[in-house]
Formats: structure tokens, C-alpha cells, sequence
């Protein structure tokens, strides 16, 4: 039987959800994973909420929808959480991963999600750090590999150099692998 995993990303226009989303699928499709990628946008405009999909499996999808269940819930940003329920159809082995300076235990009070696993992070605080910008996008798929396994840091990081690297730079690049890594190991989990 094949093993599809679907992860539903939160975030706000802008703030590079779908780029994430994108860049998770792309770097399975290069181990030989098929995939899908793509965003839903309400209001087209900067700052509104929005969603991306990410879809991988060892087998086709032929599945043409939005994520209604996903295995996997990635919050970009944690404002989100006070006017939309991000753990909606996430199932009891779900894994529940935010960007907060919360702790874990704080993230499960605040919503429905009891059974799963939840990821806290500070990935705002480490793109500052790593990049000089707030750009969590990135650091999240470093907590995403912690939690999930679901891609190798390695490819991940090989997949980023051959996409960005002509478009923002080395040092750019670099900054990315760095808050990716950091966030790996500062991901917590409770």
C-alpha cells in the first residue's frame, strides 16, 4: 500500500508558506517521491491568511483537492491561530508545528489538538538571527524534518543551494541552511 503524507501549511501572504510548500515537494521529487504543491489564497493581498498544500507519496496521487486531513499542520504564523482552527481534520496521530516562543504545552491548551504531537519554535527569532529578516518560512522545514523525518536535511539543503542560489546569493543561501539546521535542533516537542 502506498504511504501518502499530506502536510497543510498556515501562514500569511508574504510570509513564504507557499515557497516552503514548494520547496518541501520539490526536494522528495528528487528522491524519487511523487508530489503535489500548491496554495490557496483568500483575499489576494500581503498579510492575509493563506494556505499551502504539500502532498508525498512512494506512489501517484490522484487526489486534486485541498489537504482536508492532513498528518501534518505547520504554523508560520502563530497569529493565525486566534481566528482559524489550523488543527481542523488533523487526526490523533497528527503532528501539530508552530512558530512561537511558546512551549508545547502552551500551543496544546490554546487549541483542540490533545492526542498528537506538537513542535514549538522560535523561527521568527532565528531568521533574525540567521538572515536579518523575519522570514520563518524556512527554519519551520528544519522543524519539520525534526518532526516528521519526512525528507533529509541533506536534500533539503542540496535542493535550496540549486534553486536560490543564482536568484538571492551565497550568503543568502547560507542564512537559510543555517536557520533550517537551528530550528532542527531547537524544535521542542511536549
Amino acid at each position: 500500500m502506498a504511504k501518502l503524507i499530506e502536510v497543510r501549511f498556515h501562514g500569511r501572504g508574504g510570509q513564504g508558506a507557499k515557497t516552503a510548500a514548494q520547496l518541501l515537494a520539490e526536494t522528495a521529487m528528487d528522491v524519487g517521491m511523487h508530489i503535489q504543491a500548491f496554495p490557496e489564497y483568500g483575499p489576494e493581498r500581503s498579510g492575509a491568511p493563506m494556505r499551502a498544500f504539500t502532498r508525498i507519496s512512494d506512489a501517484p496521487i490522484n487526489l486534486h483537492c485541498g489537504v482536508t486531513s492532513p498528518d501534518v499542520v505547520v504554523v508560520i504564523d502563530p497569529t493565525i491561530m486566534e481566528t482559524v482552527d489550523v488543527t481542523e481534520g488533523l487526526g490523533n496521530e497528527g503532528i501539530l508545528i508552530v512558530n512561537t516562543e511558546e512551549k508545547p504545552e502552551a500551543i496544546r491548551q490554546k487549541t483542540k489538538f490533545k492526542k498528537g504531537k506538537v513542535f514549538a519554535v522560535n523561527a521568527t527569532q532565528i531568521s533574525l538571527e540567521t538572515l536579518g529578516r523575519p522570514m520563518p518560512n524556512t527554519p519551520m522545514l528544519g522543524a519539520l524534518i525534526k518532526a516528521t523525518g519526512i525528507i533529509r536535511m541533506k536534500d533539503l539543503e542540496e535542493n535550496l543551494r540549486k534553486k536560490f542560489l543564482k536568484k538571492i546569493g551565497e550568503k543568502a543561501v547560507k542564512g537559510n541552511i543555517d536557520g533550517i539546521e537551528r530550528a532542527y535542533k531547537e524544535a521542542e516537542s511536549g
